[in-house]
């Protein structure tokens, strides 16, 4: 990634989560004074750059952290192949994305790549149509995560698939630049009320007790949302009204 920003999910022993380590609490967020503000809208992707074609998810962990010691903003998802792919960029027009991409071609870190032009997104082709549909591929794009017992290429608390890179990739990959941090996305968006919930809306926890956020996922309908747990389990879904979600529920976003 661009910048190594450690993970908002805290880790559960005994009990579903426990208090992050020390050098993770920069990811925290007092949610209580701005419960229900408004924040930035998201911008919509431009052009970025995707490149492999995995069956083993290690190749696409590897191939990110090589990116990511070159200070470039690299993700790995599951494409609907079964194949795992790696998008980053994130560029004004195809010019400056394609020469990007010869020059690491240039240098023997990357192969054949393929430009991802703005058009090609869900968010810019249902732009004039109700946001259901969008809502539907983004819960379609998280689902497509499930079981997978994801590594968030070393950039979390412990080598693990953090949660708000979980909610960051789902949004990418459908064209809106959901900024990488859960702080940073609490802070965009809109607030929206538990009863208000639409599917690809995020529901934000404070897993640590108190008011401070620390833990994400996509509400994806019928009181559930999908996250990723912590390092060693797989992405999964889970209810709002479990005990622990409900005492440590701290607000919902929308971005649409």
């Amino acid at each position: 990634m661009a910048v190594l920003i450690v993970s908002a999910c805290a880790r559960p022993t005994g009990r579903p989560y426990e208090p992050p380590p020390a050098d993770c609490i920069d990811e925290w967020i007092d949610a209580s004074p701005s419960e229900t503000a408004s924040g930035a809208a998201l911008e919509n992707m431009g052009y970025s750059i995707q490149v492999g074609a995995f069956s083993h998810l290690e190749n696409a962990v590897r191939l990110e952290n090589i990116l990511e010691t070159r200070g470039i903003d690299a993700y790995y998802f599951r494409h609907e192949s079964g194949l795992f792919k790696v998008r980053f960029g994130n560029h004004a027009d195809y010019r400056s994305a394609r020469h990007a991409a010869e020059q690491l071609q240039t240098q023997g870190l990357i192969g054949n790549f393929f430009i991802v032009i703005p058009t090609s997104y869900a968010a810019a082709q249902l732009h004039n149509t109700h946001t259901g549909g969008l809502r539907a591929e983004l819960v379609r794009t998280a689902r497509s995560f499930l079981g997978v017992p994801y590594r968030w290429g070393g950039t979390d608390c412990e080598n693990g698939f953090d949660c708000s890179g979980l909610t960051m990739v789902c949004y990418r990959l459908n064209g809106l630049n959901l900024p990488r941090v859960s702080r940073n996305q609490f802070k965009s968006g809109h607030w929206i009320p538990k009863s208000k919930l639409q599917p690809g809306d995020l529901v934000f926890f404070a897993t640590n007790g108190g008011k401070r956020v620390s833990h994400v996922g996509m509400y994806i309908g019928d009181n559930r949302f999908i996250h990723a747990p912590r390092t060693g389990k797989t992405v999964r879904i889970e209810k709002l009204s479990h005990p622990f979600f409900s005492k440590t529920y701290m607000g919902g976003r929308t971005y649409l």
